[in-house]
């Protein structure tokens, strides 16, 4: 197909895709789809190999959120039935952190629901970051706490802090339709004032709310002008309780499109597989591999992921291997320009000829949320991470082996489906907490 092997080369090159290009990708048939992912999986092994990079969030504050962010199970107003605590203590992070450290994890993100943090939460934070880094050298963390005011990013980069999510979810001109509590141009803002302030800058999106093709080529260009280092892909998690539970949209055929469309315009960038992959791709998640280089083990923010020890054996069965601590994530084109602190030159510099690719300088989804909730930014998205203490029982599975109930419980099998069909009633969405002696408010 001629269209693959113009985006093959374009992606070896770390050239901008024309619009028409990419919405080409998620227009193939599932006839082409194996192409589609094979060429993916080209411009995935020229800049990353055979390495899956494995993060771990912790939920430092879960719901009680202000923000309407219509994907969110945390959102004001949401009915869903997660579980509700306010900030963890230093200690109490750094124990839940050690559990996805112990399966393998070299990042940690740290997410909070919320517009944004104040200046004691910062403080907070950072004590937290401190004790996590105590106890695990060499371990990177990234902050998502929503929108930030000047000089937060600062104050986060010099208490430790290597990263900040903050996602843009959706396109401009639909923004409005998910968020009205702040807008799209607020989370542009907290993203540039995590480069600026020497940040690695972590902005994706989130599938499957009822978004057009157009919008998710919009939005995948903007994060492109961005240059964020790590590019975080989502599909939404319809939590019962939330405006957009009835939105099933997403087969895994069109999941993994909408993956490959997004290597092909960000080749040499980190693209994290994040929420909902368990409940959208199911048993196609590991042809994912072939095009994302990074991976959430464990639980999401407020529902359960596949049990750890699966990601473990997915990722050994499919012929990759788990990044060690010490590689470096990122190409050495973006590596060197990011440990000299530069922001790079713009993702979409290049025009749709030439130019660096989601940004040629430097390097987490579920739905995470929109301009300023922290769970709107929040490194994987509203439907995240393990909890407290809660974490450790959880994701200390990665290490035993021992099984985690599944974000996605697979219930009787339906009839035989036709092919491409959206299936909502395969999975049951499984609330973080469920199996466990937590209590849903705790």
């Amino acid at each position: 197909m001629d269209l693959l092997n113009t985006l093959v080369e374009k992606g070896l090159r770390r050239e901008l895709p024309t619009r028409e290009e990419a919405l080409a990708v998620l227009a193939t048939s599932d006839d082409d789809l194996l192409d589609v992912v094979a060429a993916a999986g080209k411009v995935r092994r020229q800049w990353f190999g055979r390495r899956v990079k494995l993060n771990y969030l912790v939920n430092l504050k879960s719901g009680l959120c202000p923000e309407d962010c219509s994907y969110c199970s945390q959102r004001l107003g949401s009915k869903a039935e997660i579980l509700k605590y306010t900030w963890l203590k230093p200690e109490e992070a750094s124990e839940a952190a050690a559990a996805g450290v112990a399966g393998g994890a070299k990042r940690v993100c740290l997410v909070a629901s919320g517009r944004g943090p104040t200046d004691r939460d910062v403080d907070r934070v950072g004590k937290t970051i401190a004790a996590i880094k105590e106890q695990n050298e060499g371990i990177e963390v990234c902050a998502c706490l929503g929108l930030l005011s000047d000089g937060q990013a600062e104050r986060l980069r010099d208490a430790g802090a290597d990263a900040y999510n903050h996602n843009l979810n959706t396109s401009e001109a639909t923004y409005g339709q998910i968020t009205k509590t702040h807008t799209y141009a607020d989370r542009v803002d907290t993203v540039q004032k995590a480069h600026a302030a020497g940040l690695s800058a972590c902005s994706g999106l989130i599938a499957g709310m009822g978004e057009s093709d157009e919008d998710l080529v919009d939005v995948v260009y903007s994060l492109r002008e961005l240059d964020p280092d790590s590019v975080p892909v989502n599909f939404l998690i319809p939590f019962e309780g939330t405006p957009l539970a009835k939105e099933w949209n997403l087969t895994p055929q069109r999941a993994l499109r909408i993956l490959a469309m997004v290597r092909f315009v960000c080749p040499d960038v980190e693209v994290r597989l994040a929420g909902g992959r368990e409940v959208h791709l199911r048993t196609m998640q590991p042809l994912a591999l072939h095009l994302v280089n990074s991976i959430f083990l464990g639980d999401y923010l407020t529902s359960e992921g596949q049990a750890g020890q699966a990601d473990l054996d997915m990722i050994a069965d499919a012929g990759f291997e788990v990044e060690g601590a010490g590689t470096t994530t990122l190409p050495k084109h973006r590596s060197d320009v990011a440990a000299a602190g530069a922001a790079g030159s713009p993702c979409g510099s290049g025009g749709s000829g030439g130019g660096s690719v989601c940004g040629s300088g430097s390097a987490p989804a579920s739905a995470s949320g929109p301009a300023g909730s922290g769970c709107g930014s929040a490194c994987g998205g509203c439907s995240g991470h393990a909890e407290p203490a809660a974490a450790v029982a959880a994701v200390a599975a990665v290490d035993t082996g021992a099984a985690v109930d599944a974000g996605a419980a697979v219930d009787a099998a339906p009839a035989q489906a036709a092919a491409g069909e959206v299936r909502p009633g395969l999975v049951t969405v499984r609330r973080r907490g469920t199996g466990t002696d937590l209590a849903p408010n705790a």
